[in-house]
């Protein structure tokens, strides 16, 4: 089976066909930064980053970009409560992107362009679109004639009138630039400075330019006039992705992007989330009371285009569900040694088990179904945790070692596509379980001395530490004591 998306633009999937052969171009929209990134970021940053490394072991080269919009009202807004400057904004809220992302372990872009860095592309872009006749200058601004190319709407299936229509004289209320435009759905490509506003030369006078040129500058920029697929949430279907291959495609006269994929949105407690309603919430906040890797988990769960409800109660199942993959992904670090294994011939992309992978890859390959790839995941993580129980409890495992480690190598290997296990992979076991099998050895040699002297008391408080190490001891007949980790 080849790998098939589904394709906002045209409403159905679509066997996937880059540009180019082995390779990706991938773009996604990514941050405004006046303020720390919410759950809705979280879910939009991380499943990108999953597609990316999906297509990547797929064996493509991928190229992706993700944007900084750092000119913008609300930054302005910001700058001026806080009386610094919107470049100040920016730089904090771009580094706080940073630490949130890598707590995440969402792995950085290739490029990150800002709007700021972009000017000289932006302002050619608009004024090749003045030039053939689908931008026009009105005091100073510039828009863009929505009129002027017939194909508006072809993404969010809306089309000039019914949108008219459905205005009903709201428009007027709503937008002050009202009179300036030949229609009232033509936006902004450039804006006229105001008093104590960031201003940039240009052809047009002394302004910055508007939101949606940005992205349409920054994609040409950095990939070229078309590319394979352009992600982002479905938030920005309307207008904002509109624009943008009204922007693009008017200037070259070629398709802005082959795949256009969008994320659901995100609730929290069955609720939009909003400051207004006290239920916003950032990645910080999260990430404060639960694993990044049950967060992760939690938003894999879910299929990328369907809506997401964030609640305790599904958080921590998530963590219960981190707990079983994380005791598969500790399994030959926990057992490996006692059944004959050499783990210092781990590779976290390697696969043993032929089967396996391609479980994970047809579902996987049907429009990013990470929650069927994950299945996968917990099938061989519970046989491993059953396996690991009977070799602690019976001295020796149902399956053959040999078999086991095949399961587990496979299993380390598909959670590293997933974003799970990255970091057991790479560091040492001591690192990883932080206790030693000789210490654990030690304390339990320790506590049955304390016994043999009658101290029970010592015996007892040994016996907790281990536990809150996240050992298990077992007393057995003839005074053998076995142990295991949780």
């Amino acid at each position: 089976m080849s790998l098939t998306i589904y394709n906002s633009l045209t409403r159905r999937k679509e066997e996937f066909t880059p540009i180019e052969a082995g390779k990706v171009l991938m773009y996604c929209c990514g941050i405004t930064v006046y303020d720390y990134c919410h759950l809705g970021h979280a879910r939009t940053c991380l499943i990108w980053d999953v597609v990316r490394r999906y297509l990547e072991w797929l064996g493509y080269a991928v190229e992706y970009v993700q944007n900084f919009t750092d000119i913008d009202d609300k930054i302005l807004n910001r700058a001026r409560q806080e009386g610094t400057t919107m470049e100040e904004v920016s730089d904090r809220f771009i580094k706080a992107y940073f630490e949130d992302m890598e707590r995440l372990e969402v792995r950085k872009a290739d490029a990150y362009p800002r709007a700021t860095h972009t000017l000289d592309g932006i302002k050619r872009l608009v004024y090749e679109l003045e030039q053939k006749g689908f931008a026009y200058r009105a005091d100073g601004d510039v828009y863009y004639a929505v009129n002027s190319f017939p194909e508006y709407g072809k993404l969010s299936r809306r089309k000039l009138e019914d949108l008219q229509a459905g205005a009903s004289g709201r428009v007027e209320v709503e937008d002050p630039e009202v009179a300036k435009k030949k229609n009232p759905f033509d936006f902004a490509l450039w804006k006229s400075s105001k008093p104590g506003e960031p201003a940039w030369e240009s052809n047009w006078g002394n302004g910055r330019p508007g939101w949606h040129i940005e992205c349409s500058a920054m994609v040409r920029e950095r990939l070229g006039e078309t590319i394979d697929i352009h992600v982002g949430g479905s938030d920005l279907i309307f207008p904002h992705h509109e624009n943008e291959i009204a922007q693009s495609e008017a200037a070259t006269g070629k398709p802005l992007a082959n795949y256009w994929l969008h994320n659901g949105m995100v609730k929290v407690e069955g609720e939009k989330m909003s400051k207004s309603l006290g239920n916003f919430i950032t990645i910080r906040e999260l990430l404060d009371k639960f694993d990044p890797m049950a967060v992760r988990l939690f938003i894999l769960q879910a299929h990328y285009r369907k809506p997401i409800d964030f609640t305790d109660e599904a958080l921590i199942a998530a963590t219960n569900g981190w707990q079983t993959l994380k005791e598969g992904l500790l399994f030959g670090y926990n057992y490996g040694k006692k059944l004959g294994w050499n783990l210092s011939n781990l590779d976290s992309n390697r696969l043993s088990d032929s089967f396996l992978e391609q479980k994970f890859k047809t579902a996987a390959d049907d429009d990013f179904n990470f929650p069927g790839a994950l299945a996968v995941l917990f099938e061989i993580a519970k046989n491993l945790r059953k396996e690991g129980n009977i070799l602690v409890h019976e001295g020796k495992t149902e399956t053959e070692p040999s078999q086991l480690e095949e399961q587990w190598q496979s299993l380390i290997s598909l959670a590293n596509v997933l974003g799970f296990g990255i970091k057991i992979a790479e560091n040492t076991r001591e690192e990883i379980v932080g206790i030693s099998d000789g210490e654990i050895e030690e304390l339990i040699e320790q506590r049955k001395a304390a016994r043999i002297a009658k101290n029970y008391q010592e015996g007892d408080r040994l016996r907790d530490q281990l536990q809150t190490m996240g050992v298990t001891i077992i007393d057995k007949p003839g005074g053998v004591t076995t142990w295991h980790r949780n």
